[in-house]
């Protein structure tokens, strides 16, 4: 393995959880690299790898290894991809690579989905893992692909963004999972139609004797499960509640056979969503070779991701629920059904549309409290609805004001599910959600 890239030359583009990690991977791998980042903090951290921007028309690459937020096409290309691209060069991620450095020693699941992925990426490593299978997961959740490593025969779990799937060349996931689509990512990917085109590369390449698996409960997924059947790979259909090849009916996840489990044994898979997910991952897991038997016992012990409607305070009979991960609407329609009245916190970068999509939820919110950016838009789409809310900028203001409703209007749930994404206050949704716990574990009963 310490030589399988040895007498390759890739030039890596972005320092951050992705690139860094990779560069390393390669030199171990024995590639010569050359590594960029437009940061100078980035540049820093890279410490003694060979640093400089690639000229490509001067000493030849096999391949510019382009961290995925790093747009080679829309909404502008990077100047160094463009260069690539004038020069011949491939644009890959480091999925790509770790796929030629494994492939035939191991296996490969790929999990994408506009929400829910990362979840099902879990699930299925924990279900394997319960299994005795081994595995590692990464990708778009976690470690960076490049920075995995099996034993022969094991299964490396891959979440896969839309950004990691518009630059694969060779990779075949022997069992794919495509959860969901609703808008998400038009900016880079040009319309609707350039979103579902990347997220249904995933089945790219598959052949006869692999497994596709998809969701039906959104319209463009189902016509992506239809238009598979043609293709060379099995088709197994998930639903979190009509009826498919495994499904949610009435709270229990049931296949062919029969029930596997009650969901409501499950505390860290609430909704609808979640029990797509638990079906997605079952039948991964399956096809990867765990046994039925063991799927209930595996699904009950999973404790679930953080900012995944997970409750991190419980003060005075008022839950507080961190659902920060949810940064489109779409996600956030998951939560605000789950719960029967609740407190919201929302706001942030909103994505298009904004959330006229949530009014059949609006009911559930006995008062909404809006933070970031896009405050105002959001309060203009509740006002019309006649929902009460309130502007207050800040999660440091919205929390304590959450929980004083909470106790006025007698809603047992304060919901951070923001329907937003969070760069205009925050690095991440990942320090958002820490923020909320923070706040909330700093809240004492009234006396």
């Amino acid at each position: 393995m310490n030589h399988v890239f040895a007498g390759r030359r890739y030039a890596v583009v972005g320092l951050g959880r992705n690139g860094l990690p990779a560069a390393r991977r390669l030199l171990e791998f024995g590639a010569e690299i050359l590594v960029w980042d437009d940061g100078p903090a980035a540049r820093d951290a890279a410490g003694d790898l060979p640093l400089g921007v690639p000229d490509f028309s001067t000493t030849r690459f096999d391949a510019l290894v382009l961290s995925p937020g790093i747009p080679h096409r829309l909404p502008r290309v990077h100047p160094i991809a463009a260069a690539a691209i004038d020069a011949g060069v491939p644009i890959i991620s480091d999925a790509e690579l770790l796929y030629q450095a494994y492939r035939g020693r191991a296996r490969f699941a790929g999990i994408t989905g506009t929400n829910g992925k990362s979840t099902t990426t879990a699930l299925l490593a924990h279900l394997l893992t319960c299994a005795g299978i081994p595995n590692q997961a990464g990708g778009n959740l976690g470690p960076a692909a490049l920075s995995l490593d099996v034993p022969d025969g094991g299964v490396f779990v891959l979440e896969m963004s839309s950004y990691m799937l518009e630059r694969l060349q060779t990779v075949r996931f022997d069992v794919a999972a495509m959860l969901n689509l609703s808008p998400d990512h038009i900016d880079r990917h040009g319309d609707m139609t350039g979103y579902i085109s990347a997220k249904r590369a995933i089945f790219d390449r598959q052949r006869t004797g692999d497994l596709a698996v998809l969701g039906i409960d959104d319209a463009d997924s189902l016509a992506m499960a239809q238009s598979l059947r043609s293709a060379p790979a099995d088709v197994l259909t998930v639903s979190g509640f009509q009826r498919a090849d495994i499904w949610s009916d009435h709270g229990a996840l049931c296949d062919g056979v029969g029930m596997i489990l009650p969901l409501d044994q499950c505390p860290s898979l609430p909704g609808a969503h979640n029990a797509q997910n638990a079906a997605a991952a079952c039948a991964m897991a399956r096809a990867l070779g765990a046994p039925r038997e063991g799927l209930a016992e595996g699904l009950r012990s999973f404790v679930g991701l953080p900012h995944r409607q997970r409750e991190v305070a419980r003060i005075a009979g008022v839950a507080f629920i961190d659902d920060s991960k949810a940064t489109n609407a779409d996600a956030a329609a998951r939560a605000l059904g789950c719960y029967d009245r609740l407190i919201w916190i929302a706001g942030g970068q909103a994505k298009e549309g904004g959330i006229a999509a949530l009014a059949p939820y609006f009911p559930h919110i006995a008062r909404a409290l809006l933070i970031g950016a896009d405050a105002p838009e959001l309060a203009a789409t509740l006002a019309a609805a006649g929902v009460p809310h309130e502007i207050v900028g800040t999660l440091e203001t919205a929390v304590p004001a959450a929980f004083d409703a909470a106790l006025r209007l007698d809603a047992p749930v304060v919901l951070l599910s923001p329907a937003c994404a969070s760069f205009d206050q925050f690095s991440g949704f990942e320090a958002r959600g820490r923020r909320f716990a923070e706040l909330a574990g700093a809240l004492k009963e009234p006396v």
